[in-house]
């Protein structure tokens, strides 16, 4: 987008008048020619924060529309960073997500409380900084206002842009969150988040959280120890004190085991395990009693129904790279194959290979490859094996592979962004300049982490709802390149 005018970036910040505010107007103060308007919206009525941004947005006239939380401090030189990250944005670029930095402190390791602000930091989607682009917003109505507290809003508005083929790409710029004081039973007040995760499963599928990016949570857990702690008391209050003493027990060990996952990473001083004992205590019952406010709230939220949308997709962009999976979208899934004689071509992939190459694309291939990872096989046998599928289907740009399993924590192997990032950058382009292609969940989620677009073509393995969620299906690598062109 060369060109791009300050008065076509507009600045939004909601606030429920926090002290922070003056820190982050100040910031901004320097870089104020390089965006137009700045909005603060006060919530004096207590509507949160989906409501006080929707009626930010309105006001501004801007193209794009850049939302700052009231408690981040931008960094020097925000504003021309913002101008830079969104001038270089194509048009099926909804929004651009700043960097959160969380300090912690150096002398000690972080309590509880800070490293759960400290979640911020890699977040996707937040809004604590974050620039979409109008029609983006007006295309799915905006926020959703049904989600009434800072939480969940931010994931739900990106997941419903990213479904209607959308991307969000990742910015430069970088905003300080700062770990704010907060009272001694803070962790138990954010348990009412869990009354928003009900609502975003009904929204959103049983799969929210991968295609969202959210932690698996500990919900499950919570329950059964609630349900331990009822049990206990119903057994006495009836007089059976074996079946109280089992579950008093349980409920005990539970909470005991609890309180020391939040204790141990800590300081370790009187004041935190005092703390993390008193509220892990509590913490469950909060976390069970909100869900079950979630589920009884859910039939009145439904009937409110959601933000408006205006039917509009986002426009198609032609691709300067394809980056496809291996098994399961060019050859045959076979599994841990680390045998060249075993390699088949999926039906149509030559062909489809060849129409990117004839139309002047870049194709480069990202594949799991865990097997490696597990012992039973080699980065030879997966060369081996990809120097024999591009025997059979031409030539390819690159190929890129991670060789972990799940438990090793890296950032390459799909759904994770890392595979996508690397090959977009051999091949010379930014990730928001290049399309997945895939035939499982974690194909498209790595992209949308990524910023790039993403095209499944499902298998029988494909999960049905997975399918459902995907911004862009077809019914064959053929079909998939045709739609692209």
């Amino acid at each position: 987008m060369p060109g791009l005018s300050p008065t076509d970036i507009d600045v939004v910040v909601p606030t429920v008048g926090r002290e922070s505010l003056r820190a982050l107007l100040d910031a901004l103060a320097p870089g104020r020619d390089c965006f137009g308007e700045l909005i603060v919206v006060e919530d004096r009525e207590g509507r949160g924060p989906a409501a006080t941004r929707n009626e930010g947005w309105r006001q501004s006239g801007a193209e794009w529309v850049a939302f700052l939380d009231d408690d981040v401090v931008p960094e020097t030189f925000w504003p021309e960073r913002l101008h830079r990250d969104l001038e270089r944005l194509g048009p099926a670029v909804a929004g651009s997500q700043g960097r959160v930095r969380v300090p912690l402190p150096s002398d000690r390791p972080p309590t509880d409380w800070e490293r759960d602000v400290a979640g911020l930091d890699g977040a996707r989607w937040i809004s604590a900084d974050i620039a979409y682009r109008r029609d983006a917003l007006e295309s799915v109505g905006g926020f959703d206002e049904r989600f009434g507290g800072a939480y969940r809003e931010d994931t739900d508005l990106a997941m419903r842009l990213l479904r209607r083929g959308w991307q969000i790409a990742a910015g430069d710029r970088c905003v300080e969150h700062p770990v704010r004081p907060a009272g001694f039973w803070v962790s138990v007040a954010r348990q009412r988040g869990n009354a928003d995760d009900v609502l975003m499963r009904a929204l959103h599928g049983r799969h929210w959280r991968r295609w969202g990016g959210a932690p698996a949570g500990g919900l499950r857990r919570h329950l059964i120890t609630t349900s331990c702690f009822l049990v206990a008391i119903a057994s006495t209050a009836v007089g059976r004190p074996r079946p109280a003493a089992l579950a008093a027990t349980t409920w005990l060990g539970l909470t005991v085991e609890l309180a020391w996952a939040r204790i141990a990473p800590g300081p370790g001083d009187r004041a935190e395990s005092s703390r993390m004992l008193a509220t892990s205590a509590v913490l469950p019952l909060a976390a069970s009693a909100w869900s079950l406010l979630g589920v009884l709230r859910l039939p009145s939220l439904l009937r409110r129904g959601g933000p408006p949308e205006d039917g509009r997709d986002a426009p198609p962009v032609r691709p300067e790279a394809v980056l496809v999976d291996r098994d399961g979208t060019i050859v045959v899934d076979v599994p841990y194959n680390g045998d060249p004689e075993r390699v088949a071509t999926m039906p149509g992939a030559g062909v489809a290979l060849a129409r990117l190459r004839a139309a002047g694309l870049r194709i480069a291939a990202i594949s799991n490859q865990s097997g490696i990872g597990r012992g039973l096989l080699d980065p030879d046998q997966v060369r081996a094996v990809n120097s024999r599928a591009e025997q059979l289907l031409g030539p390819l740009d690159g190929w890129f592979f991670c060789p972990h399993t799940d438990g090793d924590g890296c950032e390459c192997r799909k759904p994770k962004p890392g595979l996508v990032v690397e090959a977009a950058a051999a091949l010379g382009l930014r990730p928001e300049q290049c399309v997945v292609i895939g035939d499982i969940a974690a194909d498209v989620q790595a992209a949308q982490a990524a910023g790039a677009a993403a095209v499944i073509v499902p298998t029988s393995e494909t999960d049905p709802e997975d399918v459902r969620r995907a911004p862009r299906v077809a019914d064959d690598l053929a079909a998939a390149v045709e739609g692209l062109l």
